[in-house]
C-alpha cells in the first residue's frame, strides 16, 4: 500500500520547528528554536499576557484624567498622539508574545521590561508636553531598544532579519521621538506626530528598509486565535477603566439620586459596548486574521486602536455626566460623551469589514444618525446625551442580535460545520 503524503507545512511554521543543521553550532541553534512560537504552544493568553494588559488601567485612567482637566481640540490632539504611543507600545508587546515563544525566560523578561519601563512612561503623560517629555520620549524609545536587544541575539536563524528591520524603524522614529523630548511647545508636538506615523505607517509596508528590502510574507504570519483573544482582553480593561472612572466620580462628588441614574446610564453604555463588541463581529476576529495573515494582524490593530480611543473618551464623558448631570450646556462635554460612542462604531465597522469583508450597513448607518443628531444633542445636558447615545446603541444591538445579516449567519453555518468536522 503506498504510503500516504503529508502535506507540506507552511513556511511560517517550518520557521518555529525547524531543526538545527549538525554542521552547524547545534546549541545556539537549538536555543534560537527555543525563543520562537510553535505549534505546540498553547494560543491562549498566558498569564504574563494578561498581567501586562494590568499596566495600560494606570495609562488609560491618565489619559482621560488629561482630557477632563483641559477638553479643548489641541489638547485632544496632544493626548491622541500620547495614547497611540501607549498603545503601539502594546500592540508591539502582543506581537512579540505572538511571534516568540511566551514561556521563554527572555520573553517573560520582555514583556515585564516593556510593563514597569510603560509605567514609567504612564507616569509621565500628565505633564509630557511640560518638564516630562523626555521621560515618556525615553521610555517609549526604551522599550523598543530593548526589545531589539533582547530579539537580535537570535543567531544562525532567517527570523532574526526581522527583528532587524524592525529595529532600524524604530531607530528612525526613536530619534525624533527623543528630539522632541529635549525641545518644547510646538516642535515637540510636530515631532512626535511624524515619528508616530512613521511608526504606524511602516508595518503595512513590511518594515522595508532600503538596500535591506522588506519581510516576506512568511516572517509576519501571526497566530489569529491568539491575537485575536489579546486584542479583547486588552478592549475589556479599557473598558474597565469606564467603570472604574464612573466608580470612583459618583463616590467622590456624592450619593444622590440623580448621579445614580447618571452612573446607570454611564454602567449601561459600558455594557452596550462590550456588548457590540462581541456581537458579532469579534467572535470571528481570529478566522479573518488567519485568512488576511499579515495586513490583518495589521488592520486589526488599527481599528482596536480606534475602539480603544472611543473607550478611553467614554470614560471622559462618564465623569462629566456624573459630576455634572444636569449642569450647565458645554458643548466640549458633549461632544465626549458623543465622541466615545462615534469612535467604537467607526473602529467597529471597520473591523467587521475585515471579518465579513463589506461594509455592515447597519453600523455605519448608526454611526451615521449620531453624527447628524450632534449639532442638535450638544445643546442638552450631559446626561440626556448620555441618554440618548445609550437609546441608539441599544437599538443597534437588538438589530443585529435579532435580525443578524445573511453574511454573519453563513460564517455562522461555516463555523459549525468546521466543529462537527473537528469532532
Amino acid at each position: 500500500m503506498a504510503k500516504e503524503r503529508r502535506p507540506e507545512r507552511p513556511e511560517s511554521e517550518r520557521l518555529g520547528d525547524e531543526r538545527s543543521d549538525p554542521a552547524r553550532s547545534g546549541g545556539e541553534r537549538l536555543g534560537s528554536e527555543r525563543l520562537l512560537r510553535r505549534q505546540a504552544h498553547s494560543r491562549q493568553a498566558s498569564f504574563l499576557e494578561l498581567f501586562f494588559d494590568l499596566a495600560f488601567i494606570v495609562s488609560f485612567a491618565l489619559l482621560s484624567r488629561r482630557l477632563v482637566d483641559d477638553l479643548d481640540w489641541w489638547n485632544a490632539g496632544q493626548t491622541a498622539i500620547l495614547l497611540a504611543a501607549m498603545w503601539w507600545i502594546w500592540i508591539a508587546t502582543a506581537w512579540s508574545t505572538d511571534w516568540y515563544n511566551p514561556q521563554h525566560p527572555r520573553i517573560r523578561v520582555l514583556v515585564l521590561g516593556a510593563m514597569f519601563v510603560g509605567l514609567l512612561a504612564a507616569a509621565a503623560i500628565p505633564e509630557a508636553y511640560g518638564p516630562h517629555g523626555l521621560l515618556f520620549a525615553g521610555a517609549y524609545v526604551g522599550i523598543h531598544f530593548g526589545r531589539a536587544v533582547l530579539l537580535l541575539s537570535v543567531r544562525e536563524h532567517p527570523i532574526r532579519r526581522r527583528s532587524v528591520l524592525v529595529a532600524v524603524w524604530f531607530g528612525f522614529s526613536g530619534i525624533l521621538w527623543l528630539l522632541g523630548g529635549f525641545l518644547t511647545g510646538p516642535v515637540r508636538l510636530a515631532l512626535w506626530l511624524v515619528a508616530i506615523l512613521i511608526d504606524y505607517f511602516i508595518p503595512t509596508q513590511g518594515w522595508r528598509v532600503p538596500g535591506l528590502g522588506r519581510l516576506p510574507a512568511a516572517q509576519l504570519r501571526v497566530v489569529g486565535e491568539h491575537l485575536s483573544e489579546r486584542y479583547r482582553q486588552i478592549f475589556i480593561v479599557a473598558l474597565g477603566e469606564v467603570i472604574l472612572v464612573g466608580g470612583l466620580t459618583y463616590t467622590r462628588e456624592g450619593l444622590g439620586l440623580l448621579r445614580v441614574v447618571a452612573l446607570t446610564v454611564v454602567f449601561v453604555n459600558a455594557g452596550l459596548l462590550l456588548w457590540l463588541y462581541f456581537v458579532p463581529s469579534s467572535g470571528r476576529l481570529g478566522g479573518a486574521i488567519e485568512r488576511n495573515q499579515a495586513r490583518g494582524g495589521v488592520y486589526a490593530a488599527y481599528c482596536h486602536a480606534i475602539m480603544v480611543a472611543g473607550a478611553v473618551l467614554t470614560a471622559v464623558g462618564a465623569e462629566l455626566m456624573i459630576m455634572h448631570p444636569l449642569g450647565e450646556v458645554r458643548i466640549s462635554w458633549s461632544t465626549a460623551i458623543i465622541g466615545g460612542a462615534v469612535l467604537f462604531l467607526v473602529g467597529r465597522v471597520l473591523l467587521a469589514l475585515l471579518v465579513y469583508a463589506h461594509l455592515p450597513w447597519r453600523g455605519l448607518g448608526t454611526l451615521v444618525l449620531l453624527l447628524a443628531g450632534a449639532p442638535g444633542l450638544v445643546r442638552l445636558p450631559p446626561l440626556a446625551v448620555g441618554l440618548v447615545v445609550d437609546v441608539v446603541l441599544l437599538a443597534l444591538t437588538l438589530l443585529l442580535v435579532l435580525l443578524p445579516s445573511p453574511h454573519a449567519k453563513r460564517l455562522e453555518a461555516e463555523r459549525r460545520a468546521a466543529e462537527e468536522e473537528r469532532s
